[in-house]
């Protein structure tokens, strides 16, 4: 029988990694909210957020390296246009066009709109045969598209610009986490890490941007007071460090989900994603003076329904699949590795837990 220190120990730690993620994920909802209410430049933004990424995960990657005196994955120029490219321009538009709705829409209504990205995961989860088609998956759809309208039929605050781009956001999200679910997974390439993934995705993706930005704000940029212009140079500082501060952000994040993932399970972000919807709602009515009526409020907890359904039928059918993934005989190659080597974690952390388990129970 396990000791309750140890169970008492294991639900202090993930209680502390879900946190640990909520900090990041919901602060850097807020954090760009309120930056694009005095800073109209949300693309340019994003860029800088790429920038960090990218310097703060080469510096994580040569700290790894010299802590296990193991070299990185580095992927060769063909796999990088033809696999990994892809993957980074969807991701780069759809980061892009979410912090762009930021100038339209209040935080409730953009929670509440992303929050359809599973149906746009789902559909190309089907074309990819990354999930198998059952008639719950109907039922998902229906649960979440009738959670949305209901959100979106009353709201005093919509906006159907910001509401278009956020939505248009969601469908380009499902694209970019299939195709990052399919990159994850190509043992071969060896991007099992985030950290890894991280590195490889933001040059693209800053390319991928860029003529975006030039098109929408290149030249409204150079034009404004804010960096090329400012009445005191005292108060360009603060800006730089502002934007940076996004990045940051966002940097947390992914390292945050990381961790999550890679202590607990999968199964764990995804029901603390339920809850952190939740909780950015609130906090948006709370602090953000968003405006909610009970219609919406009814539409929120349907559309919580059938994402909850949708995490609840994946934990199903992922544990009836496990055993088949597992099956001797199979080329390497074949496998399909889940977003995080999760067995590895789980084996190494069972050892551990055991010889814990036993210098403390005894």
């Amino acid at each position: 029988m396990a000791c309750p220190v140890q169970f008492i120990w294991r639900a202090l730690r993930t209680v502390g990694l879900v946190l640990f993620y909520y900090v990041f994920s919901i602060g850097i909802t807020f954090y760009n909210k309120w930056l694009t209410q005095d800073f109209h430049f949300p693309l340019f933004m994003t860029l800088v957020h790429l920038v960090v990424i990218f310097c703060l995960s080469t510096i994580t990657r040569c700290a790894m390296q010299l802590w296990t005196g193991k070299p990185r994955v580095t992927i060769g120029w063909k796999d990088y246009f033809y696999k990994v490219a892809p993957t980074a321009l969807a991701s780069a538009l759809d980061i892009g066009l979410s912090n762009w709705s930021f100038l339209f829409i209040t935080i409730s209504l953009y929670t509440m709109t992303k929050s359809s990205a599973v149906l746009f995961i789902l559909f190309f989860s089907l074309i990819f045969k990354l999930e198998e088609p059952n008639p719950f998956l109907i039922l998902v759809v229906l649960l979440i598209s009738v959670g949305l309208f209901m959100f979106t039929l009353k709201s005093t605050q919509f906006n159907l610009e910001g509401f278009i781009m956020v939505l248009l956001a969601s469908f380009i999200g499902g694209i970019r986490w299939t195709l990052t679910q399919l990159l994850m997974q190509k043992a071969e390439l060896g991007l099992q890490n985030p950290v890894d993934t991280m590195y490889h995705l933001q040059p693209i993706m800053f390319l991928g941007l860029l003529p975006l930005f030039i098109y929408n704000e290149g030249l409204n940029l150079t034009k404004s007071d804010e960096l090329f212009h400012p009445k005191e140079y005292s108060t360009l500082v603060p800006i730089l460090l502002s934007l940076a501060g996004g990045g940051l952000l966002a940097f947390g994040l992914g390292f945050s989900e990381f961790l999550l993932v890679s202590r607990t399970s999968s199964l764990t972000l995804s029901i603390a994603g339920i809850f952190k919807e939740v909780c950015t709602l609130l906090l948006a009515v709370e602090f953000m003076k968003d405006k909610m009526s009970a219609v919406n409020w009814l539409g929120f907890v349907v559309c919580l329904s059938g994402i909850s359904l949708h995490v609840g039928l994946k934990t199903y059918y992922n544990k009836g699949n496990t055993s088949l993934r597992q099956q001797p005989g199979k080329d390497s190659s074949d496998l399909e590795l889940p977003l995080i080597a999760q067995h590895e974690y789980d084996e190494e952390e069972e050892d551990g837990d055991k010889d814990e388990e036993h210098e403390i129970c005894h």
